[in-house]
């Protein structure tokens, strides 16, 4: 899941200021995320996956 999330954020042509913009996520948040410096909580990661278009998925075998 994170990392479909940060590939789509660091392949978008957008920046992080429209990108914050648009999603609601903190620019600073976004940067350290696409980085992989930080998490992401699970709202945000929501955001951004519908803004991108990505359906996440819980993986098979977890419980």
């Amino acid at each position: 899941m994170t990392a479909r999330l940060r590939d789509a954020i660091n392949d978008s042509p957008l920046s992080f200021k429209r990108l914050e913009r648009e999603t609601g996520v903190l620019r600073q948040t976004l940067m350290r995320f696409a980085r992989c410096e930080g998490s992401i909580r699970l709202d945000m990661a929501d955001k951004l996956a519908e803004y991108f278009g990505l359906e996440l998925t819980e993986r098979k075998g977890r419980k």
